[in-house]
């Protein structure tokens, strides 16, 4: 009989092979990271975390990806890497000692005074992360920049590299997403796989660009209030950052369309320990807004 994945104690860390090509062992590993790495994350989200990950931000930096034609992977690392860096700048502006003379005054927004400060150099520090993302790639091809904007690039890339103290091995939600496919596909090889990794690549990045309409609707099954009160948004932040959450919530919904949702989303469920309850309300909220009125959604359960 074949074994069969779900997260357990294991050894080490595991290095990327091609899609489909994993071993057990090396499946075993990687799901065990997985779940480690997003836990150990979660506790240290912020309110500010998911501000920098707004519609046109994300569309700017997956249309740069394609341009280079680089690796899907590298567009949502330079997502997270933007993220990371500008919460981390925020943090750093909130607290530094105001200068001698200088008025004392809060801004209305601790983001918008960020990004006033940085607004000359945001195309920039985009494209720095693209860049430091696809250089940590060992699938995209080698891309490199105009010679009238290598200098100030190199700037830009130094300081997002000293802004994220030079740890940039983060993971992004294209490698959940792929991980759980594989798994699943070693759990139930019924699945039609090759057509599910397909549509998964476009429920995600509608996610990714409708995430805050999303996670608002997400929020509101979760709270069951039209208007969630402060401590509540800020309590639903980890949510928001939570890789796992949105890589099953990303499978159901192509699972969904693709009809085989009884099938995969008990078996997501099974690996990952997430309850059938939490995919299918995130599903749920995802579909209301592919379809536009959630009137026409079946009920799922």
């Amino acid at each position: 009989m074949a074994k069969r994945l779900f997260f357990s104690p294991s050894k080490s860390n595991a290095a990327g092979v091609k899609f489909g090509k994993a071993s057990f062992d090396l499946l075993t590993d990687f799901l065990v990271n997985l779940d480690k790495r997003n836990k150990d994350n979660l506790p240290s989200s912020t309110k500010y975390c998911g501000n920098f990950k707004n519609k046109r931000v994300i569309e700017y930096i997956l249309l740069i990806t394609k341009e280079l034609r680089l690796d899907p992977l590298v567009g949502y690392h330079a997502v997270e890497l933007l993220q990371r860096f500008m919460v981390k700048y925020i943090e750093d502006f909130i607290t530094a000692p105001t200068p001698k003379g200088a008025t004392s005054n809060r801004p209305r927004s601790y983001e918008d005074a960020v990004y006033n400060k940085l607004k000359d150099k945001f195309p920039l520090i985009i494209f720095s992360c693209v860049q430091l993302a696809n250089k940590l790639s060992l699938h995209s091809h080698a891309s490199s920049a105009l010679p009238m904007i290598t200098y100030a690039l190199l700037e830009s890339e130094l300081m997002v590299l000293k802004g994220l103290k030079f740890r940039l091995n983060v993971l992004n939600p294209l490698t959940y997403v792929e991980i759980l496919l594989e798994v699943l596909g070693h759990n139930e090889p019924s699945v039609p796989m090759k057509h599910l990794y397909h549509y998964c690549h476009h429920v995600l990045q509608f996610i990714s660009l409708e995430r805050t309409a999303i996670y608002e609707t997400l929020l509101m099954t979760t709270t069951e209030r039209v208007s969630p009160s402060r401590e509540q948004r800020e309590q639903f932040v980890p949510v928001t950052e939570d890789c796992m959450l949105l890589g099953v919530g990303v499978i159901a919904v192509a699972a969904f369309i693709l009809r085989k949702w009884e099938q995969v989303v008990g078996e997501l469920s099974h690996i990952t320990r997430i309850s059938k309850r939490s995919i299918t309300d995130f599903a749920h909220a995802t579909l209301v807004h592919i379809v536009g009125i959630s009137s026409s959604v079946t009920p799922l359960s």
